[in-house]
């Protein structure tokens, strides 16, 4: 009886290791890596060492035995409130609400970090992940809060331009990428990260990649990249060979900033010094553990960054769908806004699907508090 039990679990095993391994290799959830003669190519970059991609200050992300002992046992023997109780209800819209919207900037937050901004006639969507689950197979995370979006795929208005801030899954999701595709005109992301769309059939004319500081236009409205204290990669192996960063987003009427994934450093306060008065910024603030600061914000630190950045108004990001920590899932924007008020900086959290017009901020109407 052993002995068949032993076969049972040893051929059971060897079948998922075989099926994993087919699936690391074969699957296009990956994307692409740099071969040599690609880093060539980024030789000019300032935060290219020639193997990888480096912060702007020294960041340590290795975790010792102990914490990841602290953290299992927090994960298994002590959970807190890290997932609403039921579904989280999102505002819809319709097609015809935002092809009416030609003259006013506005924000329309599908949760997380994804994004529509609609400036000067013109839909730009901000990683855009809007499926189910943020990682490479749906058995590897966990689902999205809400049941539905506040507007469909197929509903959306054309698209003139996806901006990623980095390749991570919850940033970059190939199925949200294969389902826009017909309906975006460009594609402008990170050093290296242009080789994940090419892998997945996107035209290199079709895509542009940016460098820290670098800037691109479109319409009357200017795009600058900007540096995050982060990471990247899509594999076990590989890490650090894209680049990461921030979005500003700059015309002659105002400026809107992106802060992307990342934790404290100094380019927050150099985006301030660059671009003057930030009219929205919408920054990290979410996903944190203490043992990850020096790449995931605290709720304190996202209004410490803001203010930095010379922030008129604080939207917090990156909370709201997904559980990718141990913290309560409303834990990011309670604490933001009790800082925020500290601080007598003013702050906004939109409900998902909410429109937030740029130069009329709504009020909180702390709607997580149902959950």
């Amino acid at each position: 009886m052993f002995k068949k039990l032993a076969i049972s679990f040893v051929a059971i095993l060897l079948t998922l290791s075989v099926s994993g391994y087919a699936f690391y290799t074969l699957s296009d959830q990956f994307g692409a890596d740099l071969s040599d003669q690609q880093m060539q190519a980024y030789t000019q970059a300032k935060s290219w060492n020639g193997e990888v991609f480096l912060n702007q200050i020294e960041t340590i992300q290795e975790q010792s035995f102990s914490d990841i002992v602290d953290m299992l046992d927090a994960f298994l023997f002590n959970p807190v409130n890290t997932e609403p109780k039921t579904p989280v209800q999102v505002l819809k819209v319709d097609r015809e609400t935002l092809l009416a919207n030609t003259t006013e900037t506005q924000i329309l937050w599908f949760g997380h970090s994804t994004f529509l901004m609609q400036t000067n006639g013109m839909n730009l969507l901000f990683d855009p992940m809007l499926t189910g689950t943020p990682a490479p197979h749906p058995m590897l995370g966990g689902k999205r809060y809400s049941d539905e979006l506040p507007i469909s795929i197929a509903d959306l208005p054309m698209v003139d331009a996806v901006f990623i801030s980095h390749d991570h899954y919850d940033h970059l999701d190939l199925a949200s990428i294969q389902q826009l595709d017909s309906i975006v005109g460009h594609y402008f992301v990170p050093l290296g990260v242009g080789l994940h769309l090419q892998e997945w059939g996107i035209a290199t004319s079709r895509i542009t990649e940016l460098d820290w500081w670098q800037r691109a236009k479109l319409g009357d409205t200017e795009f600058t990249f900007t540096p995050s204290r982060h990471f990247s990669g899509r594999r076990l192996e590989g890490r650090n060979r894209t680049l990461w960063g921030g979005w500003v987003a700059q015309d002659d009427q105002q400026t809107i900033y992106y802060t992307g994934d990342g934790g404290y450093g100094p380019h927050f306060k150099e985006v301030g010094e660059r671009f003057g008065e930030i009219d929205l910024a919408l920054v990290e603030c979410g996903q944190y553990n203490q043992r990850w600061a020096n790449i995931h914000l605290l709720p304190e630190q996202t209004i410490q960054a803001g203010m930095e950045a010379n922030a008129k108004v604080i939207m917090p990001v990156h909370w709201g769908s997904f559980t990718l920590a141990l913290h309560a899932w409303d834990d990011p924007v309670e604490r933001a806004i009790a800082e925020a008020k500290k601080q007598n900086q003013e702050i906004i959290a939109p409900q998902i699907g909410e429109i937030v017009r740029v130069n009329q901020p709504p009020a909180v109407n702390w709607w997580w508090r149902e959950y």
